[in-house]
């Protein structure tokens, strides 16, 4: 049996809130739903819609805006196309 004082912790790594946030960049990307009056918070310069609709967005993994439209099937294929990974954040 080992005793309790053999054993060592070993500190992870640790990791800062930028490199978190650049984790994936290029590579990951995540499809988030929206609803149409919410757009211009994600994407400025998008034209003004009318509200109540459902809208997809796909986002970098850091949360940079990358394409908008109407099914997330349309996000989905624009991220293989880009050969991004895509992952579903709830």
């Amino acid at each position: 049996m080992t005793n309790s004082e053999d054993i060592s912790v070993i500190d992870p790594p640790r990791i800062s809130a930028d490199q978190l946030a650049t984790l994936g960049e290029g590579h990951v990307a995540y499809v988030r739903r929206l609803r149409s009056e919410d757009v211009h918070d994600l994407f400025p310069d998008a034209p003004d819609m009318e509200p109540g609709h459902q809208i997809w967005a796909l986002l970098s993994a850091a949360g940079a805006p990358i394409v908008l439209a109407d099914t997330p099937h349309a996000v989905l294929a624009n991220a293989m196309e880009n050969n991004l990974v895509t992952v579903s954040v709830h």
